[in-house]
């Protein structure tokens, strides 16, 4: 449990400094790679590549190497995950520089109330309904096919589904269990759709390989990240570009790789995220808690 806490109070503090990092004309790229080497100089290493999704973009865009700078009337989530040992912390914050604040209030009271009604035997559809009352109580809609999980040793989604609203499943968290619960608000319609690809990885098998290159590209992806989230962006820092794209492109494949879609709102609507990484015991830790 030791590992757990540590976990969740670097990526708690890594978030809040980051979220410091985030103003209009400031580099994107600049931000994520700040906020990737707080979490090594806490102690801890990234869960995932770091996330900064904008406006309509709900979630799965990290900066490669493009120059994208934040704007006003930006809607900005930032979603930071933190291992130590493979007990992860995950949490995420959304900043405003336009006229939004109703819709951030949304997400975030949507948060607060999930995590009221969350302890041993809560069913996974009443925190879905807390959620979805909270947002719609605002004029908002959740984004329903978005959810928090369960989190287990190099597991960020661990098979538990988090709902964003009441989908009958009578499921009853158990005792020990560690859950991210993030509630997603929009003034679209609540869905989000699979778009470009994101650069964003994640090791799903192991088969032969026979580009020397290539094996060596693996072996680092499975002694460095194991079934953890990694991005292209990393890898360009170890290896030439030209053979980590090729090594990804083979990998990905021969079905060892899943490459993660980014994820836009589908009507091109506004999203706000908020996100903490709970404990459930007798009584519920925040371990993200700021």
């Amino acid at each position: 449990m030791k590992d757990w806490k540590k976990a969740g109070n670097i990526a708690k503090e890594a978030l809040i400094y980051g979220k410091g990092l985030i103003k209009v004309d400031a580099s994107v790229l600049e931000v994520v790679e700040k906020v990737e080497k707080k979490i090594f100089d806490l102690g801890g290493k990234p869960a995932f590549p770091t996330q900064i999704s904008i406006n309509e973009m709900a979630a799965h865009f990290t900066p490669i190497k493009d120059e994208l700078k934040f704007k006003a009337g930006d809607v900005v989530k930032l979603d930071v995950g933190a291992h130590v040992n493979g007990a992860i912390g995950d949490n995420a914050l959304t900043v405003d520089f336009g006229d939004n604040k109703e819709l951030l209030k949304a997400s975030e009271e949507a948060l607060k109330n999930a995590i009221k009604v969350v302890q041993v035997g809560t069913q996974l559809r009443e925190i879905g309904k807390a959620i979805d009352e909270t947002i719609s109580s605002h004029g908002f809609n959740p984004i329903k096919n978005l959810s928090g999980h369960s989190i287990d040793i190099y597991e960020q989604h661990s098979g538990i589904t988090i709902p964003n609203y009441d989908d009958g499943d009578d499921y009853e968290l158990e005792e020990g269990v560690v859950i991210a619960i993030e509630p997603f608000a929009t003034n679209g319609v609540g869905k989000i759709e699979e778009g470009k690809d994101s650069g964003i990885y994640k090791l799903q098998g192991i088969k032969n390989v026979r580009n020397q290159m290539t094996k060596k590209i693996l072996d680092y992806i499975e002694k460095e990240y194991k079934t953890l989230p990694f991005t292209s962006r990393w890898l360009y820092k170890k290896f030439p570009e030209f053979n980590v794209n090729f090594a990804l492109k083979i990998l990905e494949r021969d079905g060892m790789l899943y490459h993660y879609k980014q994820l836009p709102e589908k009507s091109k609507g506004l999203v706000s995220q908020f996100e903490h990484t709970l404990l459930v015991n007798d009584k519920v830790e925040i371990l993200t808690k700021q």
